[in-house]
């Protein structure tokens, strides 16, 4: 299967999808075919802050219009944020794509999850990941934490750098979530959140939603013989 992946929303996510689906397509002992074509994150941003989610999925057709031609079987977007023009995306893709919001419900359902708190692009987190999650209980941060942690992770998105401030910030507000909202994890709903979370103690547990993404990808056992979104299982 040839994955074709929208990457550039932002650089740190892309780069983390590709490392990543290397080493899931390698220990699952499969051949990983992918190509990536890359998506402007000022524009996903502007588009986002003006609610123009047709003009973000008439931009993602042409990408995907240019990943049909080089050979890709389905396509997968490298940004939760990305995925808030997903339905009108999926209806005029020419290939099925691989959901990230269908991935995550399958995996809350799977580990039985009652509550989870979000991080991430406002977007992402005031729809609750665009209403495409029923199985479980969704918290954000509260006042005006809930800004700062959209502020700071689109600033580190765009530049592609943390620093020792921003992941302090996003360290407290999850604390804030586990111990003042019941959350039994947080989940990173921002792609780039590799930047500030990889490798670092911050004290509760998470659930990368990249990582869920990459699995489902990996998961997918043949060719999609529809252009319907693809409900693929992150398992």
């Amino acid at each position: 299967m040839h994955v074709g992946m929208i990457g550039g929303i932002g650089p740190a996510a892309t780069e983390f999808y590709y490392r990543n689906l290397i080493k899931a397509y390698k220990a699952a002992n499969k051949k990983l075919e992918l190509t990536i074509v890359h998506a402007e994150a000022s524009d996903v941003i502007n588009n986002i802050a003006s609610k123009a989610s047709g003009s973000q999925a008439r931009l993602f057709l042409n990408m995907a219009q240019r990943l049909e031609k080089a050979g890709a079987d389905v396509i997968v977007i490298s940004s939760i944020a990305g995925h808030f023009c997903v339905s009108e995306f999926e209806a005029l893709s020419p290939l099925p794509v691989i959901n990230i919001i269908d991935a995550l419900e399958s995996e809350f359902t799977k580990k039985g999850l009652k509550k989870v708190g979000l991080l991430g692009h406002g977007v992402s987190m005031g729809s609750r990941l665009f209403g495409g999650i029923s199985s479980t209980e969704i918290v954000v941060p509260l006042g005006d934490e809930f800004d700062s942690v959209s502020d700071e992770y689109i600033q580190m998105a765009t530049t592609g750098k943390v620093c020792r401030r921003q992941r302090e910030l996003f360290f407290l507000a999850g604390k804030n979530m586990c111990d003042k909202q019941g959350a039994e994890l947080i989940v990173l709903a921002g792609t780039d959140l590799c930047l500030a979370f990889d490798g670092e103690e911050c004290g509760f547990s998470v659930m990368d939603s990249a990582l869920v993404h990459i699995n489902a990808i990996c998961n997918m056992e043949a060719k999609p013989s529809t252009n319907k979104a693809t409900h693929a299982t992150s398992a």
